[in-house]
């Protein structure tokens, strides 16, 4: 809910991510277009001040990230449901970003880009954001990927 409707701390996700604006693009209608980077996953842990906004403590969140044959396979199944994806015409990332993902070896990285970009549900994203397991953070994007994309996905 927007702020100005918090009634509790229980009013919202206490999993966020920090980040940096990295550009912004005003459009005609009032609103920005964003390109964020994100820094680390977060827990809100106490709200120091909540008006006139809030002031939060937050505690980092690590994620499990030791790498396996595993992780390998759930990355390599992750980039094909994206190549799978990426030619729906409706979410296609430009040919650069192709270049990027097929060569990313941060393979937390490449879950939660193809998460942000191609997961729709917002509940959904936010369990990715929530879960510390790289390799179940990957079994939740091909779990959704395969959900939301139909047959195409397959």
């Amino acid at each position: 809910p927007h702020c100005a409707e918090w009634q509790s701390a229980g009013d919202f996700f206490h999993t966020a991510g920090v980040g940096l604006i990295r550009a912004c693009v005003e459009r005609s209608d009032g609103t920005s277009n964003l390109i964020l980077q994100g820094l680390e996953r977060v827990r809100f842990t106490d709200f120091e001040q909540e008006a006139p906004f809030p002031i939060a403590t937050i505690d980092s969140l690590e994620s499990d990230s030791v790498s396996s044959v595993e992780t390998e396979a759930l990355a390599t199944k992750v980039l094909e449901l994206y190549s799978n994806l990426k030619g729906d015409g409706q979410r296609q990332l430009p040919p650069k970003i192709d270049r990027y993902l097929s060569d990313l070896s941060d393979l937390e990285m490449l879950g939660d880009l193809v998460a942000s970009t191609f997961v729709r549900e917002p509940l959904r994203r936010q369990r990715v954001l929530e879960e510390l397991s790289v390799n179940q953070r990957l079994r939740l994007v091909i779990q959704y990927l395969r959900e939301e994309g139909g047959s195409a996905a397959a």
